[in-house]
C-alpha cells in the first residue's frame, strides 16, 4: 500500500495527524484547479479556500475501495466544489476586462456585419482587435446571460420541465465520474490488443464479426477473448 493509501485508511480511523499530511500534500492540486477559473470575478485565494474545502470532502469520501489514484479523484470533486459555489453565490461576476473585451468585439462585430453583411469570424476580429482568440471566447462565454434555472424549457397540456428538473443529482454525477475513472484505470491495466476489443466493443459498438476483420482473428476467437477479459477486468475490481 502506497504512502497516501495509507494516510488515507489512517485519517478514516480518526487520525488527525495523517489527515493534515493528506491536505499538505494536496495543497498544490487545489491551486492548480483553482486557477482554472479565474477570470470570473472572484479572487483565486477565495477560489482556493473552496477548494480545499472540496478536498476535505474528499478525504472523507474516499473509497479505499476505489481502483484509482487518490488525485485522479480528487480533480473531479475540488472542481465540483468551486462550480457549486459559484453558482450558489448567484449570477457568476464578471470581470471588467472581460466586459470590456466584450464590449470591443461586439461593436467590431455589428460594424463589419452592417458594413458587408457578413457574419465575421472570431479570427477576424481577433486580428482587427490585436487580442488573442482565447480571450475574445473567454469574455463571450462570460458575459452570457444567466438562465434561470425555473426557467421553463418545456411545457405541454399544463405540465412544465424546468432547467432545474433537467440537473443531474451531484451523488449521480460524482458516482458517473468515479466509474469512468474505474474503466480507464482496469483498461489501463490490459494487454494491447484486449484493450483494443474492449474499446471497439463497447465504446465503438461493433460486432464480434466487424472486430474479427479488423484485427484478423475469427468471430469465435473474439467471443472467447472478449468473455476471458470480461471476467479478468471483472475479478481486478472485486480484488481491490
Amino acid at each position: 500500500m502506497d504512502k497516501t493509501l495509507e494516510l488515507l485508511k489512517l485519517a478514516k480511523d480518526g487520525n488527525q495527524n495523517a489527515k493534515d499530511e493528506l491536505v499538505k500534500n494536496n495543497l498544490g492540486l487545489v491551486w492548480s484547479v483553482a486557477r482554472r477559473y479565474m477570470g470570473r470575478g472572484y479572487e483565486l485565494d477565495d477560489l482556493y479556500q473552496i477548494g480545499c474545502i472540496g478536498l476535505m470532502k474528499c478525504i472523507e469520501k474516499f473509497d479505499l475501495a476505489y481502483d484509482v489514484k487518490f488525485s485522479t479523484y480528487a480533480v473531479p470533486m475540488i472542481s465540483g466544489e468551486i462550480k457549486r459555489y459559484l453558482r450558489d453565490d448567484g449570477m457568476i461576476k464578471v470581470s471588467r476586462t472581460l466586459k470590456e473585451t466584450a464590449y470591443k468585439v461586439g461593436k467590431v462585430r455589428n460594424e463589419i456585419l452592417n458594413k458587408t453583411g457578413i457574419e465575421p469570424g472570431i479570427e477576424d476580429i481577433s486580428d482587427i482587435l490585436n487580442i488573442d482568440v482565447e480571450e475574445i471566447v473567454a469574455s463571450l462565454e462570460a458575459c452570457v446571460d444567466v438562465e434561470s434555472i425555473n426557467k421553463t424549457i418545456y411545457q405541454n397540456e399544463g405540465n412544465s420541465i424546468s432547467l432545474a428538473d433537467k440537473i443531474a443529482d451531484d451523488k449521480d454525477e460524482q458516482e458517473e465520474v468515479i466509474n469512468k475513472m474505474v474503466i480507464k484505470e482496469l483498461l489501463s491495466g490490459l494487454k494491447e490488443e484486449e484493450s483494443k476489443i474492449i474499446k471497439l466493443r463497447y465504446f465503438e459498438n461493433k460486432t464480434q464479426t466487424e472486430i474479427a476483420n479488423e484485427i484478423g482473428i475469427s468471430q469465435v476467437q473474439v467471443s472467447r477473448m472478449e468473455k476471458k477479459i470480461l471476467l479478468k477486468m471483472r475479478n481486478e475490481y472485486n480484488a481491490v
